[in-house]
């Protein structure tokens, strides 16, 4: 039986952080949904970096279809979960259904898969994540460590089952760990 993986993001998701895992996820044969807070083509982002900026630039990016809202969703269905980064996690962490999606996973030992800017999904669960490592993309550190977690200053790491990457140059270590953990 195919494993089933979850991808939840919104809005302004980097695009190489949405599009990289999920035909990734479909290369290895799963089945793969991506979940937002609505079912609607979403807008991607392109974060880059330009010399001289001290922060990265955004750009708009290609449209990828969501196939399901998050109040359709029922976490136990699913094997794996994939946080991309970008602004989605902004506001998708303001959902209510969120809290509920990461309680499953975390509580199931189920991996999931966290990268840039999902640590601010990840701090909506100060009581799942203190104890815990894990990295993000360095902007991100005070959401990390604010819900008791320690910020591991590496583009790469696991704990558990969850995966953490700092940014999208990290997709393929990223990847790699994550499909590990479902196998």
């Amino acid at each position: 039986m195919s494993k089933k993986i979850l991808i939840v993001t919104g809005d302004a998701v980097e695009a190489l952080e949405v599009f990289y895992p999920y035909y990734r996820c479909l290369e290895e044969g799963f089945e793969v949904t991506i979940a937002s807070p609505s079912v609607k083509k979403l807008q991607t982002v392109s974060h880059d970096f330009i010399e001289g900026m001290e922060t990265y630039v955004e750009k708009p990016a290609y449209g990828i279809d969501s196939h399901a809202a998050f109040a359709d969703i029922d976490p136990s269905e699913y094997d794996g979960l994939i946080i991309p980064g970008g602004r989605a996690p902004e506001y998708i962490r303001l959902d209510e259904s969120m809290p509920g999606f990461l309680r499953h996973f975390f509580e199931a030992n189920k991996p999931v898969g966290a990268i840039c800017h999902a640590a601010q999904v990840l701090a909506i669960v100060p009581d799942l994540m203190e104890g815990r490592e894990f990295t993000a993309y360095t902007a991100c550190r005070p959401d990390v460590t604010g819900c008791g977690a320690t910020y591991i200053e590496k583009p790469l790491h696991t704990q558990g089952n969850l995966v953490s990457g700092h940014a999208w140059p990290d997709l393929p270590g990223f990847m790699r760990e994550f499909i590990q953990l479902l196998k």
